[in-house]
């Protein structure tokens, strides 16, 4: 059997933000990011994924959610939940678990047993970005 090479170590990131102020074309994804999500309509959602995907995939869903971590007060971070239709904000350690939920319950937002919202009801698509009826 053949020894395997351990693992290299990576760099501590401890106490260093990840994803900081990023500047060029991925800082200006996050504007778009916080002038998208901004647009968002009280007791409805959009995901990561399809803020990346209006975002000509410049960014990552991951990279969306990071960008909103980071994001100005304005911003309803909330209103921007995972795949699922479940709030990934209770895995933070600097967000009280249970905090975007209410929030989203007090915007109208109902959530089924197991946590999450139906998307179908609640997801909002851009009036640009919203599929038109094909004529036949």
């Amino acid at each position: 059997m053949i020894p395997r090479k351990p693992a290299p170590r990576r760099p501590s990131i401890v106490g260093r933000r990840v994803h900081a102020d990023l500047g060029g074309e991925r800082g200006r994804a996050w504007v778009e990011v916080y002038r998208l999500v901004s647009r968002i309509p009280r007791g409805r959602v959009m995901t990561y994924g399809q803020i990346a995907t209006l975002l000509a995939n410049r960014l990552s869903p991951r990279a969306v959610g990071w960008a909103l971590h980071g994001c100005p007060a304005r911003v309803p971070w909330q209103r921007v939940v995972n795949a699922a239709g479940g709030c990934s904000t209770d895995r933070l350690p600097d967000i009280p678990e249970g905090l975007q939920r209410a929030l989203l319950e007090r915007e109208g937002v109902a959530f089924r047993a197991d946590g999450t919202l139906d998307l179908e009801r609640s997801r909002w698509t851009p009036p640009e970005h919203r599929r038109r009826p094909s004529r036949r």
